[in-house]
This record gives C-alpha cells, sequence and structure tokens, in this order.
C-alpha cells in the first residue's frame, strides 16, 4: 500500500472509502485520474478480484492511460480489470448476450454516417421530404428520444405536430430497420443493456455477481440511459463511485444531464462526498480568473478550489481588429513564447467555441509555415475510402448489414445504377428479405437487365468468396488479399492526382492498422478490429507526439492541459453562443464551457476577442463578452493589438511586401467589392457636419484616426470602408459610426 503516500489526506480518504456509494467532487487539475487509478489499484490491493471491477470512461485514451498506471502500480494481474467507454464496455456485454434481444453477435455499430443513411431512407419510405426536415435533423431528434429512453410508440403519443408525428413513423421504421439489419447505432449500445437487464433478470443478476464494485468517470457528462444502466448495475451492491465535476458540464447537447451528479446524494442516501479541492495543474492567477467566472452559475456543486502553485503571470487579453488580426496576433503571441521560453510548438493549445472559427487560425499558420493539428476534424476512418473498405469487412462479417452492402454494390462501379437498385430494393421490401438476400435472388427481378443482374451475381460470388475464406486466412491477408482483387490501390495509382495518392495511402495505412491489430490480438476477430475503429474517438487519435500547434475546439478539449492556451472569440453571440437570446440554463453550460477552457491553462492564459467578424459570409461587429466583465477586467492585462495596414495608393509592385500586408490588400478589396452593386456611387455626399470624400481623415471614438478609402450610398445608407492608424482596415455605417473631421 506504500503508493497511497503519493496522495494527499482527502485523496487518500476518497481512495479508501471501498463499500457503499461514493461521490468525489473533483475540481480541475485536483488529480481526479490518479485517485481512479489509486482506488482501483487499492481494490486490487485489498482483495477484490480484478474482474469483479467495472470501471467507465468517456474516452479510450483515459481508459488506456489509467490501465497502464493501475498495472505498474500493482502488476499485470490489474490487465482483468474491465476498464473502457461506455459504448466499449457495453458492447462486450451485448456481443454476449445479443442472442437474448434477437441479434447475432456478429451485430454491426452504425456510425453516424451510416445512421444517416438509413434515416434517409426510412423518411423515403415514410414519405418525410428532405425540404420538411433533413435526416442529420431527424437522427438528432431520435438519438435524443433514445438517450431519454423513449420509445418509437412514446415519441408519437408525445407528438405536438404533424411533423413529429412522421418523425415518431420514422424512428419507428429505423428501429426495424436495425434489427432487420443485425445493427445496433452508438445509442443502442447504452440502450440495449437496459431492455436486455429489464426482460432478462436473471442476466442482470449474472453482471450483479460479476461487477462488486462499479467506477464511473466525468459522472456530470451522463446522461438518462448511461445513468439508469448503471443505477441496474450497481442496485445490489450498492459499491458505486462517480468522479466528477459539475463545473466542467459541457454536454448537454449530447443529452448530458447535469442533474444526475446535482442530485447523486438525493438518489443514493448513503452515499459519502468527498471534494478534491487543491489544484495542481494550473497558477493562482488562472485559477482565480475560472474562479471569479463559475461563481455567477447558480446549479452548482459548492467547492474552493486552491493550489500551491506560483501566482504566474497576469492573463492576456488581445483586443484585435477583425478574426484575421487575431490568428496573426495569436501566431506572434506564439513566436515570442517559443522564443523566449524555448518552449516547443506542443506546448500551445488554441480553443474556440465553433469549428468555423479555425479557418482564419489555419489560414495564418498555414502561410508562416507553422505546423499545426486539428482535433476533431475529419477522422481517419471517417473518411470515404477508409469507409469503402471497411465496408465489404462489415458485409463480410454480417451479411444482413444493408447500409454497408448497398455502398459497396457499385464500388468500384459495376454499372448498377439506382433504378436497377430501387427496384431491387423494392423486391427485397415485397419479399421480406435483406438486400444480400435479394441480390442472390435478382433473377426473379424482372425488370432488371441481364447485364446487371450479371454484375449482382458477380457481387454475390465475391463477397461468398470472402465470407469462406475467413478461415483459412488471416484478418491483414484476407484485407489484402480482397483490396488487391478490388483494384482500389490500383485505381487510385492510375489516377495519380495529389487527392487520389493521398487515398492511396491511407487504404495503405488501413491494412497498417489491420497487420497491427492482428500482431496485438493473436486471437483477435475481424468483428473486434470493427468494433473497435467504430468506436474511436477524435482524442483517441490524436498524435501527442507531434511539435505542432494544437487547435481544437473547448468541448473537445475537456480532460486535457498544456503549458500555454489561447482562448478565441470571447465575444457575444459566439462565447456564449447564442442568436436572438438564451436562456439561464444554456449560459451556465457556456459559462462552464468557458471554465473548462481556462483551467486546461497551466502557466499562461490568453483570451482574444475581435471588434468584428465574418460570420456566415458577412462581416458583423462583435461585442465583448458579459464573462470578461464576470472575471473582472482588472484581472486581465488588455493588449491592444494593431490592424494590418495597408498602401491603397495605386496597384503597387508586390515584390518586398510581406505576406501579412498581401493579405490586407486583398482584404481591402474584398472589403470594396462587400459594397459593390449595392447602390450608385454617391462619393463625395456631404453629410451634416461635415463632407466625408475618399481620401479624407476621420476621427472615431473606439477606433482613432484613419483614412477613408471607399464610400458607398447616401443618407441613412452611407458606408465607408476606413484605415485606421491602430486597428486597420473598417466598414462602417456613416449614420452610426460618429465620425469626426480629423
Amino acid at each position: 500500500m506504500s503508493f497511497l503516500r503519493d496522495l494527499n489526506p482527502v485523496q487518500q480518504d476518497a481512495v479508501k472509502a471501498l463499500n457503499g456509494p461514493v461521490m468525489i467532487i473533483a475540481g480541475a487539475g485536483s488529480g481526479k485520474t490518479r485517485v481512479l487509478t489509486y482506488r482501483v489499484a487499492y481494490l486490487i490491493s485489498c482483495g477484490v478480484p480484478p474482474y469483479q471491477v467495472l470501471a467507465l470512461t468517456f474516452t479510450n485514451k483515459a481508459a488506456n492511460e489509467m490501465k497502464e498506471r493501475i498495472v505498474r502500480l500493482v502488476g499485470q494481474k490489474a490487465s482483468d480489470v474491465w476498464m473502457g467507454t461506455f459504448h466499449s464496455m457495453f458492447a462486450r456485454i451485448l456481443r454476449k448476450e445479443a442472442p437474448l434481444l434477437g441479434y447475432d453477435r456478429s451485430f454491426t455499430i452504425y456510425d453516424s454516417d451510416d445512421s444517416h443513411s438509413a434515416v434517409r431512407r426510412c423518411m423515403e419510405r415514410i414519405g418525410l421530404s428532405a425540404q420538411q426536415i433533413t435526416a442529420q435533423a431527424v437522427c438528432s431528434r431520435i438519438s435524443g428520444a433514445k438517450n431519454q429512453l423513449i420509445s418509437p410508440i412514446e415519441y408519437a403519443q408525445l407528438a405536438s405536430d404533424f411533423l413529429d408525428e412522421k418523425i415518431g413513423l420514422v424512428y419507428g421504421e429505423y428501429v426495424k430497420l436495425l434489427h432487420r439489419s443485425n445493427a445496433m447505432d452508438f445509442d443502442d449500445l447504452l440502450v440495449k443493456p437496459i431492455e436486455l437487464f429489464q426482460k432478462h433478470p436473471d442476466i442482470l443478476q449474472k453482471y450483479h455477481h460479476r461487477f462488486k464494485f462499479l467506477l464511473v468517470d466525468e459522472f456530470q457528462d451522463t446522461n438518462r440511459a448511461q445513468y439508469e444502466v448503471v443505477k441496474q448495475l450497481s442496485k445490489e451492491h450498492q459499491n458505486i463511485c462517480v468522479v466528477g465535476d459539475d463545473a466542467q458540464s459541457i454536454y448537454a447537447f449530447r443529452g448530458a444531464d447535469i442533474r444526475n451528479i446535482l442530485d447523486f446524494a438525493n438518489d443514493y442516501p448513503a452515499s459519502q462526498t468527498f471534494r478534491l479541492e487543491q489544484n495542481y495543474r494550473s497558477t493562482k492567477n488562472i485559477l482565480t480568473i475560472a474562479d471569479c467566472l463559475i461563481k455567477f452559475n447558480v446549479d452548482q456543486l459548492k467547492k474552493d478550489l486552491w493550489t500551491d502553485n506560483p501566482m504566474g503571470e497576469s492573463a492576456k487579453l488581445l483586443d484585435c481588429s477583425d478574426d484575421r488580426d487575431e490568428g496573426h496576433q495569436i501566431l506572434s503571441a506564439i513566436q515570442n513564447e517559443v522564443a523566449a521560453e524555448q518552449r516547443g510548438l506542443k506546448d500551445f493549445a488554441v480553443l474556440y467555441r465553433t469549428n468555423a472559427q479555425s479557418r482564419s487560425l489555419e489560414d495564418v499558420f498555414r502561410r508562416n509555415g507553422v505546423p499545426y493539428i486539428i482535433v476533431g476534424g475529419i477522422r481517419f476512418y471517417e473518411r470515404k475510402e477508409i469507409k469503402d473498405v471497411l465496408a465489404y469487412l462489415r458485409v463480410i462479417v454480417n451479411l444482413k448489414d444493408d447500409e454497408s452492402l448497398l455502398r459497396t454494390i457499385n464500388y468500384p462501379v459495376r454499372g448498377i445504377g439506382d433504378t436497377s437498385m430501387e427496384k431491387l430494393l423494392e423486391f427485397a421490401r415485397e419479399k421480406n428479405l435483406t438486400v444480400f438476400d435479394a441480390c442472390v435472388r435478382v433473377n426473379e427481378v424482372g425488370s432488371i437487365q441481364d447485364r446487371i443482374k450479371k454484375a449482382i451475381q458477380q457481387f454475390c460470388v465475391f463477397v461468398q468468396k470472402y465470407i469462406s475464406l475467413r478461415s483459412k486466412m488471416s484478418m491483414s491477408e484476407l484485407t489484402r488479399s480482397m483490396v488487391d482483387e478490388l483494384e482500389i490501390l490500383k485505381s487510385y495509382k492510375e489516377e495519380g492526382s495529389a487527392e487520389s495518392m493521398g487515398r492511396w495511402e491511407n487504404v495503405q495505412e488501413l491494412l497498417s492498422a489491420i497487420t497491427e491489430f492482428g500482431d496485438e490480438h493473436p486471437d483477435g476477430t475481424l468483428e473486434a478490429f470493427l468494433e473497435e475503429v467504430s468506436l474511436v474517438s477524435d482524442i483517441d487519435a490524436w498524435d501527442v507526439s507531434r511539435n505542432a500547434v494544437t487547435l481544437m475546439t473547448l468541448h473537445a478539449s475537456k480532460g486535457l492541459e498544456f503549458p500555454v492556451v489561447f482562448i478565441s472569440g470571447v465575444e457575444e453571440g459566439l462565447l456564449p453562443f447564442y442568436t436572438n437570446s438564451i436562456e439561464r440554463q444554456a449560459l451556465e453550460e457556456e459559462r462552464r464551457l468557458l471554465y473548462v477552457g481556462i483551467t486546461r491553462a497551466q502557466s499562461k492564459l490568453f483570451l482574444s476577442k475581435a471588434q468584428m467578424r465574418y460570420r456566415f459570409g458577412e462581416a458583423a461587429f462583435a461585442s465583448p463578452s458579459r464573462f470578461l466583465s464576470e472575471i473582472g477586467e482588472e484581472k486581465l492585462e488588455v493588449i491592444q493589438t494593431r490592424g494590418h495596414r495597408t498602401s491603397f495608393s495605386g496597384s503597387a509592385p508586390t515584390k518586398g511586401i510581406t505576406p501579412a500586408r498581401r493579405v490586407s490588400e486583398q482584404k481591402v478589396r474584398k472589403e470594396e467589392q462587400f459594397f459593390a452593386d449595392e447602390s450608385p456611387d454617391y462619393e463625395g455626399e456631404s453629410q451634416e457636419t461635415f463632407e466625408i470624400k475618399q481620401g479624407t481623415y476621420v476621427q472615431h471614438e473606439m477606433f482613432g484616426r484613419g483614412k477613408v478609402v471607399r464610400i458607398n450610398g447616401k443618407g441613412d445608407a452611407m458606408k465607408v470602408v476606413v484605415d485606421f492608424d491602430d486597428f486597420g482596415v473598417k466598414n462602417l455605417l456613416v449614420k452610426f459610426a460618429r465620425l469626426r473631421a480629423s
């Protein structure tokens, strides 16, 4: 038990409280992961068999790191602990018990693209048009219903309008389609275990006996389905330990319910509560800012974070002219830090509220040759060429998987058109067949041409060939042989474009991944590999060893830490994010989101805001976020940045002009185009107080002195483009700009 000396007194108490319900409120940077791992190690050291411990996390990365630490603490026997994400652990249970729910053990796990495709087919069958609502929106409604444990029948009963009634019908069709395809979506991996335990109490009893100690990480992010399945599993022994921080509950849009952690003590009256309040990550200044912000939330559990770390530098607020200037100022700050502190680029993270904000940042980094990684872009296993190969493997494993079969039947092109496929699908519906069974019986479909029937039959022969080869070849050999026979790599190479060669490399990388999986899991199956890749998250795929600046959304950053953190776009409507108005609960979640971003920083924190930002294709003025006043601007060192200056006199030669200046010139041309064709040119129109002309100098109360470079419109509609000395190019409506002669 000597490892307990690594813990502070409160952490030790939390680790040792083994029996009965326990809630550990773990403030940001308070050693949550350490407490979880040491608690599991302590259980094993006290004689609990590792296989009786079930630990549920939200990322594979977190699970793998914790398992490695536990093995180091108590030895290899810890590898028998069931530790992983909710989805992966319950997929494991469902693989064993699937026949009790009417599924084969080889069921397919549909990702979001598969679900969208399946829902789209169900919408067509019900007669719900994509003009009325998109398949993505319907998927979101269905997912929300599943997470709330609302069945299709209940959804239809709760429908408040015609559209909801139609969605209820689509939901019912979608559930049938999944079952017919021997497939489950991500939500089913949480919902089906509940159904299993309710229908088969003996199975629940079996898992009560198996898992006598249950641990749940990030409990504030659980939805109703996760809460319910955990409650069922812990019902007999009550040895449930939940760890989380209500101040970091940021996934309501995915169905997470903060009440799960706020009401835990009411749901488990015999529970013990431990508060981890010592922060080991951040400086005092960073922690003070975070505390000032989060205290404005009403819905929260009491805690007082503190740290023995140094005071550190004050947080900086970059007050930028626009989003492009923001990118340049962030880059400049990174360059200064690298030069002054000899930091590596991987020490920096730039966080933002929406993915769209990355564009201006990427532009600046790319033009200046600064390597960066985007966490949350197109994931490797979601790329088209990868999904095409995986779809073949999924068909080989599960012939009932209609979505994968529809993806593969005409890839590579076999000349099977949409009309022929529709006839085949209609035949399948009439005969109540899977699509593959309909393909086998294609000769019975009289309206399909003989040439196309032959192509479909050849596809069936191909699939059946590789099904028979599964028992004779390794996963790696099987996949490589299949890819070679399909001539996928050959076609990419023959095309020879940069895009096709990139796809060629990606398919080669997939083949390597399958080989690596086979080497690491000698007894691993193709089903196991497909399950693993279907549950990979953005963070799991992140290469932490690469020396590059990390760009990611605030949501993706939770659980991570960086020496230097930038949070861009701290503006009303963006952070907090809203359109017209925002309710208290949503505002509190946005505040928690900024809190999460702030507490990712170890040594230095930069916030940035722009006075003008392009959003939805239009330039708009931005107001500082209300969160800045809640933090207290006296706690921030405000840095007024200088916009990029541009010469407007004629077409000056580009030689010797810096990239930043060239971009500014392009921007001015873009600003000029912004006013084009809106109204006739009325340059030189007089105003009430003084005459504004192109080339004259004006004074603005916020932006200072600037030169008018373009005028458009007249009267109340008059607009001007002004190049300000300190803030660069701005487009202003004269009626509201309150310009003065300078």
